[in-house]
């Protein structure tokens, strides 16, 4: 049975969505209007628990929230809940005052929220990071560069991940209020990507940025943003599920019309075998996003069992097969429209840049084979004795 917030939804993108593909494809000033309107729906921030003011809806939820935002546009879709990268991060490991904090402006007033962990040379490596924050009395002295960081020109708070050499976790999760109005604090510029353009991604430095101590989060913060990460990725991957709808049914109302031999498109047996072929992989995207989400589901509520386990086998596994089977049917959408589909008069142009983005993303294919050998394989190996 359809939820009432997916009925919403669904009824959000038909009529504030669908049609404004050109003006989300236009890098427009954030936050976008899909965005605020959504917030004004009281629908941002639907995974915030219930105590806190949110609909407290689980993952497994708002993978098909997320697939119905993405159908209209992956950009808002990205921009509407990559906060819940923080707000997770806060709801499993933050003092009941830093929940307060935190949580409570997100379910009650739709706030959100940017984590900033990526920088230029340490890329996925986060044991490898620059950016560091040292104790000075009783704050935490914050100096270094971040790259890629979604919300951050407009969020009202950020997650920072740093190292932290005089801890002993190593690496400290700090939450900043107000960030932008920090000593210190800059948004140099917001990166000009190819996909996803309704988004807006930031890079941000830091020198002798100050924070008091309460701003930081208790376990490693390493650990903290790889638990952090499940849910977006899972999400991120979910994004894959209705930008692939959205291409099938580009390519359905396209062949109706299509002149082809005697008949049209929509009768050829190849378009057929194509479309059937589409229908099967986003069938399995889906299935692999669902499995995700219900391991991340199981844990939410189990800090220390989440934190052990850290990146959840299914959540990569789910974006690697949603990246790869996204961006398969993207190329066979493209090619049935021909040489239109290699010119912006086409809506296939920006969907097949928007997918290229689930496979890069929060950890290119590379990164994540790397993190299934190591974290998943070798264990298995060694405890067969091999």
């Amino acid at each position: 049975m359809t939820s009432p917030v997916i009925t919403q939804v669904k009824q959000f993108v038909k009529e504030r969505v669908l049609g404004n593909e050109k003006v989300y494809d236009s890098l427009p000033n954030p936050p976008v209007r899909g965005y605020t309107e959504f917030q004004d729906l009281g629908l941002a921030n639907w995974w915030v628990p219930k105590a806190y003011g949110g609909h407290g809806l689980s993952l497994e939820e708002s993978v098909d929230i997320v697939e119905e935002l993405a159908y209209g546009d992956a950009g808002l879709a990205f921009t509407l809940f990559i906060a819940v990268i923080g707000s997770s991060a806060v709801s499993l490991f933050g003092s009941p005052e830093q929940k307060e904090r935190f949580l409570r402006p997100m379910g009650e007033a739709g706030i959100t929220s940017a984590t900033l962990g990526s920088e230029r040379v340490a890329g996925s490596e986060l044991l490898n990071l620059s950016t560091t924050a040292k104790r000075a009395g009783n704050t935490y002295v914050i100096n270094g560069e971040k790259y890629f960081s979604t919300n951050a020109g407009f969020a009202d708070w950020w997650m920072v991940i740093a190292k932290a050499p005089d801890e002993t976790a190593g690496f400290k999760a700090l939450l900043l209020r107000n960030p932008k109005s920090l000593p210190g604090v800059k948004v140099e510029r917001r990166w000009p990507v190819i996909g996803v353009r309704g988004s807006a991604n930031y890079q941000v430095s830091f020198q002798d940025c100050r924070v008091p101590l309460d701003a930081a989060l208790e376990p490693n913060g390493v650990r903290i943003l790889e638990v952090g990460l499940n849910p977006s990725r899972t999400l991120i991957a979910a994004t894959a599920i209705g930008i692939s709808r959205r291409i099938r049914d580009l390519c359905l109302e396209y062949a109706k019309d299509k002149a082809l031999k005697e008949g049209t498109l929509l009768r050829n047996d190849v378009f057929a075998a194509k479309l059937g072929q589409m229908e099967m992989e986003i069938e399995v995207m889906r299935g692999a996003c669902k499995t995700a989400a219900r391991q991340y589901d199981a844990l939410a509520n189990e800090p220390d069992a989440m934190l052990s386990a850290g990146s959840l086998k299914s959540v990569i596994v789910a974006k690697m097969i949603c990246g790869q089977l996204g961006w398969k049917i993207a190329s066979v959408g493209s090619e049935m429209f021909g040489g239109l589909g290699y010119t912006e008069d086409s809506l296939i142009g920006k969907l097949v840049r928007d997918m290229r983005y689930v496979s890069i993303v929060e950890g290119g294919d590379d990164v994540l084979r790397d993190l299934l050998f190591h974290r998943h394989v070798l264990p298995g190996m060694a405890k067969k004795g091999a």
